[in-house]
């Protein structure tokens, strides 16, 4: 188990290194798993990935080192379970960190504003005030959209909003179902609005849903912008029209009926506005951005995955709520139908059309990838030209870029991917051993082009 781990890499929970780290390294990485999705630092692993093991006479001195490294330095208190592990004839160490409750997790010599640390892909980063903020929320339990909202007046709401949707699904609500969803909350004999009222009906800064159509695979021409800044269920409606307006109709015959289809499944699209208008994160000073390209159609909403959710969990359909208040709104007004079903269902549907999409987790933001048939070129020789399905989603990127550029470069890759060196170096490897690129030169001014011309029809 731990050998295909290994294999696999680097990750959000994962980090691998040849030698005991510095003090302050394993330290950072401790609290970065502590404050993220746990993990493992498994020590007498090369940049290769290639398992070299460690002095087994120092086994004990290391583990004795790392304990105290953490015990010094970390804030709050962490217990990581530090053993070592034979693989194929060789000694590794490994230093297991379970997610903490007493988040934030910071170094102590650095305090909790500069020194509070999470994960982000296979990087470690200083978290800014506003995750330092929302790791406080998760230690007790508690969501942004549930808190009171001291600025906007009940008078400014219009509930009727909320009262049609009700009554499209045939069901009743007043003031006192509003208050029940937590949508309004008591406050020393005052009523208040919670952000997910506000939020709900368009009086939330952050709720803004940008559309854009570009011309080409890149953001250089547009042909058509839109911005929807209503109501949640509006910018949902809207959305889907815009989609709709960019995206082609193929006709299917039915019996004796014409049926006209979306290019890319409607509720697909559907469940993956819902997942990005549902679950993101309303504190950061940023609208989710929906992009149709020539090749794809792309989805991007603010935050990562939350309280340490991992890509391969949810793929498997595990659900962790950022917005409870929003969350179980949506699902009395049956447009979710239970939680975790969301990605199974883009899923099901995508796989039955012959659609590739892709999930990632970049930074503070999520994106959702439909990729489109009708965007792919046929090149002269198809013999010579790999199929792109067969390309990693980083690697389709990568070549997406090398489109619009004549040349590209190892520290390119780690630029636009946001990923270490030796990954970048891994990545174009991979590349010229598929046969997708070719490497110019042996020394530090080497690039990489694509294999043959035709190759930028990919």
């Amino acid at each position: 188990m731990l050998k295909q781990e290994i294999q696999k890499g680097e990750s959000k929970k994962l980090e691998l290194k040849e030698k005991l780290p510095s003090n302050e390294a394993i330290a950072k990485t401790v609290i970065a798993f502590s404050n993220t999705s746990g993990g493992k630092i498994i020590v007498g692993v090369n940049d290769k990935r290639e398992i070299i093991g460690i002095d087994e006479d120092r086994v004990f001195e290391y583990e004795e080192k790392i304990s105290s490294i953490v015990s010094d330095l970390c804030y709050p208190n962490i217990l990581p379970e530090i053993y070592a592990q034979n693989i194929d004839g060789k000694v590794v160490l490994v230093v297991e960190v379970f997610r903490g409750s007493l988040l934030p997790y910071y170094l102590k010599n650095k305090g909790k504003l500069k020194g509070t640390i999470i994960r982000v892909g296979s990087t470690n980063r200083v978290a800014d005030e506003v995750m330092i903020t929302e790791l406080q929320r998760q230690r007790f339990n508690k969501s942004f959209d549930e808190e009171e909202n001291f600025e906007i007046g009940l008078d400014n709401l219009n509930f009727n909003i909320i009262y049609n949707e009700f009554e499209k699904i045939g069901k009743s609500c007043d003031y006192k179902k509003l208050k029940n969803l937590k949508l309004i909350k008591s406050l020393n004999s005052s009523d208040l609005p919670t952000n997910a009222l506000c939020i709900t009906l368009g009086k939330f800064d952050n709720s803004t849903i940008k559309c854009a159509r570009f011309r080409g695979v890149t953001k250089e021409i547009f042909i058509d912008k839109k911005e929807f800044n209503k109501d949640l269920f509006s910018n949902l409606n809207n959305t889907l029209q815009f989609l709709q307006n960019h995206l082609n109709l193929f006709a299917k015959v039915e019996g004796l009926q014409l049926k006209e289809e979306l290019e890319i499944p409607l509720i697909a699209l559907r469940e993956a506005l819902l997942n990005a208008v549902i679950h993101r994160d309303y504190t950061r000073n940023s609208d989710i951005k929906v992009a149709v390209y020539d090749d794809m159609v792309e989805i991007v909403s603010p935050g990562g995955f939350p309280n340490g959710l991992t890509l391969e969990e949810v793929m498997s359909g595990r659900s962790e709520l950022r917005n409870r208040v929003l969350a179980n709104l949506f699902r009395e007004l049956k447009y979710i139908e239970s939680w975790g079903s969301g990605i199974g269902k883009i899923k099901k549907l995508c796989d039955e059309k012959g659609i590739k999409f892709e999930i990632d987790e970049s930074g503070n933001f999520i994106s959702i990838v439909f990729y489109r048939k009708t965007g792919e070129k046929v090149p002269n020789s198809a013999e010579k030209v790999p199929n792109i399905a067969e390309l990693s989603f980083e690697e389709e990127k990568i070549v997406r870029v090398l489109k619009q550029n004549e040349k590209i470069v190892s520290n390119d890759v780690e630029k636009i991917l946001n990923i270490k060196e030796r990954r970048a170096r891994e990545i174009l490897s991979n590349l010229v051993k598929k046969g997708v690129l070719k490497k110019i030169g042996k020394t530090k001014g080497s690039y990489y082009i694509f294999m043959y011309k035709n190759e930028t029809n990919i």
